[in-house]
């Protein structure tokens, strides 16, 4: 099991390295690529030393995976170069999520859709996979109707850059800037570029994502994403409305049974989810459980995850490892 991560000196690469070791995925041998300024540079993984290679070299080498997160322009021209050489791509970037020949995939609701001939997998947006892991459950019992979410979103999502700037703005150094605007003390309403119709591409990511993962396209979405300076997570405060009437308990208990979601939710000992607690771990933490008392068959809670794991590094894996369980590569 030759595996590629490609884009390995990367925020995600590097969380990508680690989540394979803690899961101690079937690696017979690794193969570290990135850009041509990183080819050469050496990293350390489960104790050996390995050579970053650049990407053709990677596609000769012919690995049964190739784990990207290197951007969507990077993904575009050498996800298929990859494929054709009979290696099975999981890409971390929008370049292929709503291509309709493309599967979107979040193994826990929909990894059976999956085959020996899917050679590009996308993996979706951060903010979409910690809400859909919440609201897949609910939506099998009660049937969506419609979705309002507000994202408060780490700045790990943009990059490295960001991180810096952050650090530079706490320590009061003037230096490059990842933002239009400074972020420490602030927050931005804009995530990613605006689109046409006033939304940014973040936003559409939410609606287009959830409606493609669940399968159904009848589900209204409408998002604001929001950037915070934070590190540890991306937060969502989110309104559902379902076609069918609820028990709040009932709700969470459905929350509860959802293999990698976790409910913290005790008002008694202000008991929620935040990002602080939800970095390192690989679980959508959710809270604030309450009915909607504004209109019927609504519910309102609160979404957290660590972007650079579910929402990025650790969803790969989990793809990989149903590809490899499944006997797809």
């Amino acid at each position: 099991m030759r595996v590629a991560v490609v884009g390995a000196t990367g925020m995600v690469g590097e969380i990508m390295l680690q989540v394979l070791a803690e899961r101690n995925f079937p690696v017979t041998e690794l193969i570290p690529v990135a850009s041509e300024k990183s080819v050469g540079k050496e990293i350390e993984w489960k104790g050996k030393t390995y050579k970053v290679v650049g990407l053709q070299t990677a596609v000769d080498m012919k690995p049964e995976i190739a784990l990207f997160s290197a951007g969507g322009e990077t993904s575009l021209e050498w996800a298929p170069k990859f494929a054709a050489a009979g290696t099975t791509v999981i890409d971390n970037s929008s370049a292929w999520r709503m291509d309709a020949t493309k599967k979107l995939v979040v193994p826990e609701i929909n990894a059976s859709v999956l085959t020996k001939e899917d050679k590009i997998i996308a993996n979706p947006n951060c903010s979409t996979i910690q809400m859909v892991m919440a609201l897949a459950p609910l939506h099998t019992k009660y049937d969506i109707k419609r979705i309002v979410v507000s994202t408060y979103q780490s700045i790990t999502g943009t990059g490295v850059k960001a991180v810096r700037q952050l650090e530079n703005e706490y320590a009061g150094i003037q230096d490059e800037m990842a933002y239009k605007y400074p972020i420490h003390r602030n927050a931005i309403p804009q995530c990613d570029s605006f689109e046409a119709n006033g939304y940014t591409k973040e936003e559409m990511k939410l609606v287009r994502e959830t409606q493609k993962i669940l399968n159904d396209n009848t589900i209204a979405v409408t998002a604001t994403a929001i950037r915070i300076p934070v590190v540890g997570g991306h937060s969502e405060a989110v309104n559902i409305q379902f076609e069918n009437d609820f028990d709040v308990n009932e709700v969470r208990q459905i929350l509860h049974n959802t293999p990698g979601v976790t409910v913290q939710d005790n008002l008694d000992t202000f008991t929620y989810p935040m990002p602080i607690y939800a970095q390192g771990k690989d679980d959508v933490f959710v809270g604030r459980i309450r009915r909607d008392e504004s209109q019927p068959n609504t519910i309102n809670m609160w979404i957290v995850a660590d972007n650079l794991r579910k929402g990025a590094a650790t969803n790969t894996i989990q793809i990989a490892e149903y590809l490899v369980a499944n006997k797809l590569v």
